[in-house]
């Protein structure tokens, strides 16, 4: 885990990942040098917000190059269905839009 404070403005983020954990629940990622790592609020635990706009306006000013939105399913698992061979995970590309706000300055 990386704390968010330790991310450098200047270095490249290939991508920021915003995983959704629960209906209106997200944790981030970011993926720099090709390894995923998670990140950290100021008390070391998981960053988590409750809506992806303010994901979005923690890292204004971040040289950014990509932000998802993704999602894996346990629908299969709850359904009792056979496991799957492949990933049922999902990416979707988060617009730059500059429309959220810093709700949380603890990070």
């Amino acid at each position: 885990m990386i704390p968010f404070r330790k991310l450098s403005k200047r270095e490249p983020i290939e991508k920021v990942i915003v995983l959704s954990i629960d209906l209106a629940l997200y944790q981030v990622s970011v993926l720099m040098n090709g390894e995923e790592h998670l990140l950290s609020d100021s008390r070391g635990k998981p960053l988590r917000a409750h809506n992806t706009l303010d994901i979005e306006a923690l890292f204004e000013g971040y040289n950014v190059q990509n932000m998802v939105l993704r999602h894996e399913s346990a629908y299969d698992e709850m359904v009792n269905q056979p496991v799957r061979q492949g990933s049922n995970r999902m990416e979707v590309p988060l617009g730059r839009n500059g429309l959220g706000f810093a709700a949380n300055d603890s990070v």
